[in-house]
């Protein structure tokens, strides 16, 4: 059963409350791993959820716009997964898919220390760090 606070953040960030938006969403909610669109299209529809492909890409694409996803590249293909709204970097392995969220505070020095070097004004950065997590480099 969907709640009503997903519901609710969609609101807040100017998307409408579509049953496809929330079952996504809810899908990805409880994910440590990323998951392309064809794979959780065909995740979704082997539980029995009528959704088109078309519409899982659009509103994968809608729900990271709007900064409920993050998105990454996996094989020439993008990958989502539901993170965290606070400013945050990623550990991501690349057997498993993965994805832990790490904070920033470390990055952010380096970032401001390279750009002050360079006299370099910062408006944003990413910085992903990729590797294989614990279980699969044992």
């Amino acid at each position: 059963m969907v709640t009503d606070a997903p519901a609710h953040a969609l609101r807040e960030a100017g998307l409408r409350a579509t049953r496809q938006r929330l079952t996504v969403l809810e899908a990805l909610r409880a994910r440590e791993d990323s998951i392309t669109a064809q794979d959780l299209h065909m995740e979704l529809r082997q539980a029995g959820e009528p959704i088109g492909l078309t519409t899982v890409y659009r509103t994968l694409s809608a729900l990271a716009d709007a900064g409920f996803l993050d998105t990454f590249e996996r094989e020439g293909e993008l990958a989502f997964r539901h993170c965290s709204v606070d400013h945050h970097h990623h550990l991501v392995c690349e057997a498993c898919n993965k994805v832990e969220e790490i904070t920033a505070e470390e990055v952010e020095r380096w970032v401001q220390e390279i750009a002050q070097t360079r006299g370099f004004a910062v408006t944003g950065h990413r910085a992903d760090i990729f590797g294989l997590c614990a279980d699969c480099s044992a």
